[in-house]
């Protein structure tokens, strides 16, 4: 079996001990690792039980299901490709001991598709120390590709340019002219409000309300009320899925009849799900789309692959499956066209040279340069719509 998920135990304590003897390890002795005759080795950090547990684990199905398709065609060059996931529980410090135990125990070769800002901020200095490539982690957080290093490569678009670049569109689209916000108290939401304000200074307006709440709020009664006063016709919401939820709900009962855009954090399969007839119509940015099986829009190529997914996992793929699917894709083609003689510097050249086209999975086009670590800064505008996501625009940069 080419997959191997392992969940942290207390034992792993024990590797914390064991870390400035990694990072002392000569760096062209564990950029060598990873690569055998007849295995390539890659690692992820995901939550497999934590809060965002909801993300990980098709995220890791996604993977897996890439890592068993390239398997099943031979491999790359001749190798199986072996993935191995350390459960974080979304957990900084499990994180990284994870990361320790996959640089240090398992000898990866790359990391990559590791999930959450948490999780990958504190162990990608981790995987650089020892010369290795720290490949599309998944998170909106521009630390991941910022400052320039050789080996970090990122594709997600950070908030506050998705944001700024969509309200842009938005505005464009309906007409808007009163503005408000409500956003989370904290970095990911003051990037949304970052985001918010530069769009909003670009066409001459300014908020007419801003207010905020604290992680973990269940009420938002009283912030909506001062939304409700000022009257926008378009709110901003710095939100992720349950706040998403109850923020609307609340304003659609205080007889709130404007518009609803949240960030890429609102554009979450659970939202339309679990949100209902609160939810509906709510705008978000996205890059990665929702997959439903019984959309006629869909092309053959898409309905195989999600079929292929449904077989292999017995559940309907979503947007994280598609997105565990297409960081392993990604490191498949750029190891394949490094050649057999792969190093970390020869898959660095690839992922240089190589562009990545949208896909029949609706992902945007990836493009990579000797200066640029950031694939893609294209998003486009989806809808809920009878319950369902549903792309309003193509992509905008």
């Amino acid at each position: 079996m080419a997959i191997h998920i392992r969940i942290p135990r207390r034992r792993f304590v024990a590797l914390g001990a064991g870390s400035a003897a990694l990072a002392a390890l000569p760096r062209s002795a564990a950029a060598n690792q990873g690569v055998s005759k007849g295995e390539l080795v890659i690692g992820s950090l995901q939550d497999l039980s934590g809060p965002i547990a909801v993300l990980g684990k098709p995220i890791v199905n996604g993977m897996t299901l890439r890592v068993e398709q390239a398997n099943a065609a031979g491999g790359i060059h001749g190798r199986k490709l072996r993935l191995v996931v350390e459960d974080t529980g979304y957990d900084p410090k499990k994180a990284v001991l994870g990361a320790q135990k996959l640089l240090g125990q398992d000898k990866i070769f790359a990391m990559v598709g590791s999930l959450g800002t948490v999780v990958a901020l504190p162990t990608i200095p981790l995987v650089l120390e020892r010369g290795l490539p720290h490949l599309f982690p998944i998170t909106a957080h521009n630390g991941t590709f910022e400052p320039f290093h050789k080996m970090k490569f990122a594709l997600t678009t950070p908030y506050t340019d998705s944001t700024k670049t969509g309200l842009k569109e938005m505005l464009k689209r309906g007409n808007y002219k009163r503005v408000g916000i409500l956003y989370q108290d904290d970095e990911y939401g003051l990037e949304v409000l970052r985001g918010t304000e530069a769009a909003l200074k670009d066409v001459g307006l300014a908020l007419v309300e801003r207010t905020s709440y604290k992680r973990g709020s269940t009420d938002f009664s009283s912030q909506m009320q001062r939304l409700r006063a000022a009257n926008p016709d378009l709110t901003v919401l710095g939100t992720i899925v349950r706040e998403t939820i109850g923020a609307m709900a609340a304003g659609r009962q205080l007889g709130y009849a404007g518009d609803f855009f949240g960030s890429q954090a609102a554009y979450m399969p659970a939202v339309a799900r679990a949100g209902g007839k609160a939810v509906e119509g709510l705008y978000a940015m996205s890059e990665t789309p929702t997959p439903y099986r019984d959309d006629p829009k869909n092309n053959k190529l898409l309905n195989d692959w999600l079929d292929a997914y449904k077989q292999r996992f017995n559940e309907d793929a979503d947007l994280w499956s598609v997105t565990g699917w297409m960081v392993v894709d990604i490191f498949v083609k750029a190891a394949e066209k490094a050649g057999p003689n792969l190093t970390p510097d020869g898959l660095v050249q690839a992922l240089e040279t190589t562009t990545y086209p949208r896909s029949y999975l609706g992902t945007p086009e990836y493009v990579f340069g000797p200066n640029r670590r950031l694939g893609n800064r294209q998003t486009r505008i989806a809808q809920i719509q009878n319950g369902r996501w549903t792309s309003v625009s193509d992509f905008v940069q």
